[in-house]
């Protein structure tokens, strides 16, 4: 099982990106899949996470109404389409996934992990 996340970039604040994390494995896409995002010297933090067949989701406070996440199972892609982008959203983005069924915020949760990719918003 792995994940590959991608789409980072830099991108004036005020901006949008869309990030991307690629799936293997049949089963594996309809695992709960997460975004969290970290920067240096701090722990990783919860940004939006989806149920298995996409029909619920959940942000965190800081994203909410900026940020959406989707998936699509056929593909085993799940996104973040980031719009109205912050400098305070500078990070690395990791893309997660858990076989459990409950909408969790905690990294622990999450069993696969992708190799994270850099987004950098200047003010």
């Amino acid at each position: 099982v792995q994940l590959q996340a991608s789409g980072g970039g830099l991108v004036q604040a005020g901006g949008s990106l869309k990030l991307s994390c690629v799936g293997s494995g049949r089963t594996f896409s309809m695992y709960t899949k997460a975004w969290f995002r970290q920067l240096r010297g701090k722990e990783r933090e919860f940004v939006a996470v989806i149920s298995g067949h996409g029909r619920n989701a959940d942000y965190a406070d800081s994203v909410k109404g900026r940020f959406t996440i989707s998936r699509d199972n056929a593909e085993n892609t799940v996104w973040l389409q980031m719009n109205s982008l912050k400098p305070e959203d500078t990070a690395v983005y990791y893309c997660a996934a858990s076989r459990e069924f409950s909408l969790s915020n905690n990294p622990s949760d999450y069993t696969y992990w992708g190799q994270g990719t850099l987004v950098t918003s200047p003010a």
